[in-house]
């Protein structure tokens, strides 16, 4: 992962590089770390799953599951496999903290 904007932002990424502070997050920043992880433009598609697991986490503190959240964004199933690259890349555009180790495995 580059370090460009990390050096020129209050942005700090743990060990496996989540996000520490989802506050620092906004839609640039998304858009530098959908770059950094190969993923490319993020599409209309894309923000509907970044927005609704940003939701998800702030309401209930959790990963929810993603097939869920591609039904209830009229998505298909993989989808976010597909757009992002898998979950844990989908969760760090997102911008939100790392999910602890037993979600991690279900990533």
């Amino acid at each position: 992962m580059g370090h460009a904007l990390r050096a020129e932002s209050p942005l700090e990424f743990d060990e496996d590089g989540f996000l520490t502070d989802p506050d620092t997050w906004n839609e640039e920043v998304a858009k530098w770390i959908a770059e950094e992880d190969g993923i490319g433009a993020l599409t209309d598609a894309h923000w509907q799953i970044i927005r609704y697991l940003r939701e998800h986490h702030f309401r209930f503190g959790s990963l929810p599951v993603m097939r869920l959240v591609c039904r209830a964004n009229h998505l298909k199933r993989d989808s976010v496999q597909t757009l992002f690259n898998g979950c844990r890349e989908a969760w760090r555009v997102s911008g939100l903290p790392n999910p602890g180790e037993e979600a991690k495995a279900y990533m």
